[in-house]
């Protein structure tokens, strides 16, 4: 159980929380940026053991949450209307769109798979060569490599019936869009670890000293996330502006640099509409030209028009750390994790999701 009980320790926890309690004079609010951090603050507690004047905020770090309307509506049209076999991870499958998820479209009889693993979609297009094979790849850079890598396989196996709808978006943009918002009220930020393994930090550097605000590098543990906290308060207190990395053994500054390889060799950065925020430039990856034959969105006819949000979600605001899920006044009411209103109530790693299961705020 090493690398996990040691970054559970109930007494280590307390003495770093006593080091944040020390260190802190004035109220101060931090954004974590992903998903799996903000599960873990809710779920262990951390939230109300840190001292009163640190408010935490939570990011757009789900990738699931961000895919837009019309990128699902997109991959239900591909499972209905062209009778592709439409493959994706679990968390994608109940994600409402404009009219039904994917898990609706299945329960219809369209042919919608979950899967663990893109590579397993290359298989399922070998065993179905009669049928076309969709990947639905949504991720952050964390993923990407695996997505790319599905493509790099199909073609040397020289598969014509295997594609990916490509739903890749980044993090740098995103904090960098967060801070241009005019609402935002953030001091100081967690970057997500798991990104930083494959992509490094490098390109945190600028963001820091650009917008003078910390940035630290941290995990999902319990200590991770407190580590990271009192990193990011001790530059705050002491007017710094740094990157720094509290999540060494996983991850250096430049990142996993095969991964990367592979990440460039099958895509471009692109502007992506992120759900609920808008359009971010210059903040996804799409499948490059000489990979054309493999991409789904060039390969079909889908529909092109824009869903409309429904305007009781207020998952936008949510997501840039200017509310918090309670806030929401469907919260726990018309919107639930059997009844979805908006993604981050359904997905593993959704802000909403996290309240509702793991706090007594707003249920």
């Amino acid at each position: 159980m090493k690398y996990l009980t040691e970054y559970r320790d109930r007494e280590a926890a307390e003495r770093v929380l006593r080091q944040i309690e020390q260190t802190v004079t004035r109220p101060w609010t931090i954004m974590e940026v992903c998903g799996g951090q903000t599960h873990s603050l809710v779920k262990n507690g951390l939230l109300e053991l840190l001292p009163e004047e640190i408010t935490m905020v939570h990011g757009p770090g789900c990738p699931v949450c961000v895919t837009p309307l019309s990128l699902i509506d997109k991959a239900v049209s591909l499972a209905e209307e062209q009778g592709v076999i439409l493959c994706t991870f679990g968390d994608m499958m109940r994600v409402p769109g404009s009219d039904k998820s994917l898990h609706e479209a299945k329960a219809g009889g369209a042919d919608v798979r979950f899967l663990y693993s893109p590579l397993e979609a290359v298989h399922v297009a070998q065993n179905n060569p009669d049928k076309q094979v969709v990947f639905f790849a949504v991720g952050f850079e964390t993923t990407a490599p695996a997505n790319a890598l599905s493509v790099i396989h199909a073609a040397k196996l020289g598969l014509n019936n295997y594609s990916i709808l490509a739903s890749h978006v980044l993090v740098p943009p995103a904090i960098e869009a967060i801070m241009a918002d005019e609402a935002s009220s953030i001091q100081g930020f967690l970057a997500a670890g798991h990104v930083c393994t494959v992509m490094g930090y490098h390109e945190y550097f600028p963001i820091a000293e650009r917008h003078q605000i910390p940035l630290v590098v941290t995990g999902f543990e319990p200590l991770d996330l407190l580590h990271g906290i009192l990193l990011t308060v001790q530059q705050l207190e002491g007017g710094k502006h740094e990157v720094e990395n509290a999540y060494a053994r996983m991850v250096t500054e430049e990142g996993n640099q095969k991964a990367q390889e592979v990440i460039f060799e099958v895509f471009e950065v692109h502007d992506r509409l992120w759900r609920g925020i808008g359009n971010i430039p210059q903040s996804g990856y799409e499948v490059k030209a000489k990979y054309a034959a493999y991409d789904a969105k060039r390969k079909f006819t889908m529909p092109a028009e824009e869903a409309t949000e429904n305007t009781v979600c207020i998952s936008g605001d949510i997501m840039k750390g200017i509310k918090k899920p309670h806030q929401c006044p469907a919260f726990g009411k018309e919107c639930t994790p059997l009844h979805p209103i908006g993604a981050p109530m359904v997905s593993s790693e959704g802000a909403c999701a996290a309240y509702y299961h793991y706090s007594s705020e707003g249920v």
